[in-house]
């Protein structure tokens, strides 16, 4: 090396120290992306989360309330609390405490269910209490990718019933259990007593 010349990088060098830091940045971006898409998907599952919990809060407000009044279809009539299942699916039409929605004075108390539909848990208003067997209930989704909605009615005699009502009971069960099975496959239980 003669004197006064300065050394420089040689081309090698500089390609490897290219190299080395293309390669820091591919695995700070996949880091990055990897961060991302957990947060992503801890939202998406958080949000899930709270859209149940609003649905149990819902249901468990709302059969706490119910009321043992039963109702003017038409012509005929039907009990406070009607409840059918098949299979995996349960449907719940009840009477509950509350104002009507129509403008004239009538017996507080709405007629209001629940049903599982295309995979989503819907809720449904009739317009009156007593109403006319064509009145369609509006009907608001609550709940989507759900897989299978489970009701059964604990009686007097201490025993589950899916339907209700089936031998003569009470107007309205002392619990129901709601079995929730998610499109992922995730099961969920709870009870709600009723007195």
């Amino acid at each position: 090396m003669t004197p006064g010349r300065a050394r420089g990088f040689t081309l090698i060098e500089a390609l490897l120290a290219l190299a080395i830091f293309g390669m820091i940045a591919v695995l700070a971006y996949r880091a990055t992306s990897a961060l991302s898409d957990g947060e992503a998907r801890l939202s998406a599952e958080a949000q899930r989360w709270r859209t149940l919990e609003a649905l149990f809060t819902r249901f468990e407000s709302d059969i706490r309330q119910a009321v043992p009044r039963g109702v003017r279809v038409g012509a005929g009539g039907e009990p406070a609390w009607v409840a059918t299942a098949s299979g995996r699916q349960s449907a719940l039409v009840f009477t509950r405490a509350g104002a009507e929605f129509s403008v004239e004075p009538a017996a507080a108390g709405q007629r209001i269910g629940y049903r599982l539909r295309d995979g989503a848990i819907e809720l449904a208003y009739w317009p009156q209490l007593d109403h006319a067997a064509s009145a369609q209930p509006v009907v608001y989704p609550l709940v989507a990718d759900v897989a299978a909605f489970e009701l059964e009615y604990l009686a007097r005699d201490g025993n589950w019933r899916r339907n209700w009502p089936l031998l003569g009971e009470d107007d309205l069960p002392r619990a129901v259990r709601l079995t929730l099975t998610l499109a992922d496959g995730a099961r969920i239980d709870r009870w709600f007593t009723l007195r």
